[in-house]
């Protein structure tokens, strides 16, 4: 059942977010984020010997002869592996392993906070796409999913399959498919604010790296027919000759007007405009845009495009920023994503159960609102529905 998302203001904690100094920022990272728990007292020599030798034999003489007790009997199956390589950063970029390695934990902390999984962050000293392979698949009996962050395009695309390939186990790239599963979710919403339907969209992304190219993809494949999608060099499609790979893939299903030139020229007339890059858009190309057009400007820390601004042309505007109303996170997806694929003993992590993620986070929203079309991650129950949704799915 859907439900409203009243119980947390959605702008709640804004003001106080504003003032964070750089002191409690340190403080609160100082020896890091994260610790391991003990499940069970080990508190005398009873304990010890249950816990370690020389009752932990059994359990392992119990695995090796059926591993399936594996799944039971230690933390993998419930154990979430958060990887990068530190190449694709939040907006800081190819920062490397050991700077990236705070953000990996922060990613950890959310999927324990948000959905009870336990998940260790692991950073990765090569950017070689068969080594990353290689090292994920060689300590995969130690965890029960893979979530990868913040791996570079198009390389990403490349170790996101090999992996979903060579493991039994669900993988995501959360970069790619967190941020289009969540933007479906707010793209739905605001669409009953704007009384329009998926099917006679004119969409237009910014951006044809990981978040953009997977934005397409699940776009398309709920029915939006008229999407173009923009890279540096501006709107792609099938006839250019400088594309390859995940862009000429998408070029070949997208735009079918064979549309070309920049925002100028894709924007006008368009109904949603999806920021997933760092490029600037112009007041007047917004302003060209359709009656109760949609811009969802992505960027951060600096969205393409300044709220106050879209607004004045726009009918829904959401950025990534938790200081403006209708903050894309994928907060909202990945935690209950993961557990709800874990809770199905899931091989994989399909594109139906991104849509059932998605529609249930949108169903979190009971009356959606120009300034409430995704609910506020900490409001109770998004996560549980998340995972439930993903799980049912799973058994399709």
């Amino acid at each position: 059942m859907a439900t409203q998302n009243t119980s947390t203001d959605p702008n709640a904690n804004l003001a106080s977010a504003q003032t964070i100094t750089e002191e409690e920022i340190f403080t609160a990272h100082l020896g890091g984020k994260l610790s391991v728990e003990l499940t069970d007292p080990l508190e005398d020599r009873r304990d010890l010997s249950i816990a370690y030798t020389p009752g932990v034999a059994q359990v392992s003489r119990a695995i090796a002869e059926k591993p399936e007790l594996a799944k039971s009997h230690t933390w993998a199956s419930r154990l979430v592996a958060v990887v990068s390589d530190g190449t694709a950063v939040l907006g800081l970029g190819d920062i490397g392993a050991s700077a990236s390695l705070p953000v990996m934990e922060g990613k950890s902390a959310l999927f324990r906070r948000f959905a009870g999984l336990n998940s260790i962050p692991i950073v990765l000293d090569t950017t070689d796409p068969d080594e990353i392979v290689d090292t994920i698949v060689r300590i995969a009996p130690s965890f029960g999913a893979v979530n990868l962050e913040d791996i570079s395009a198009p390389r990403c695309f490349e170790i996101e399959r090999r992996l979903i390939e060579a493991l039994d186990m669900p993988v995501m790239h959360d970069d790619q498919h967190g941020t289009a599963v969540v933007v479906l979710a707010a793209l739905t919403n605001a669409l009953k604010v704007v009384g329009k339907e998926l099917s006679s969209l004119r969409v237009v992304i910014s951006g044809a790296g990981a978040a953009g190219i997977a934005v397409s993809e699940l776009l398309l494949a709920v029915g939006v027919k008229d999407l173009i999608v923009l890279d540096s060099k501006g709107a792609i499609h099938a006839d250019r000759g400088d594309i390859a790979g995940k862009k000429l893939e998408i070029a070949e299903k997208s735009n079918p007007r064979r549309v070309a030139g920049g925002t100028a020229e894709t924007l006008a007339g368009a109904d949603v405009f999806i920021g997933v890059s760092s490029s600037k858009v112009p007041e007047a190309d917004v302003a060209s845009m359709a009656d109760g057009a949609i811009v969802f400007a992505l960027s951060n820390p600096d969205p393409e495009i300044a709220p106050d601004i879209a607004l004045k042309h726009a009918a829904v505007v959401a950025t990534g920023r938790s200081d403006f109303p209708n903050q894309i996170n994928n907060v909202l997806a990945f935690p209950g994503i993961f557990r709800g694929a874990l809770d199905a003993n899931a091989r994989e992590i399909t594109t139906e159960m991104k849509l059932a993620a998605a529609a249930a986070i949108a169903d979190q929203v009971g009356e959606p609102a120009a300034d409430l079309i995704v609910p506020n991650p900490f409001a109770p129950g998004v996560a549980e529905a998340v995972a439930r949704a993903v799980a049912k799915a799973s058994h399709k």
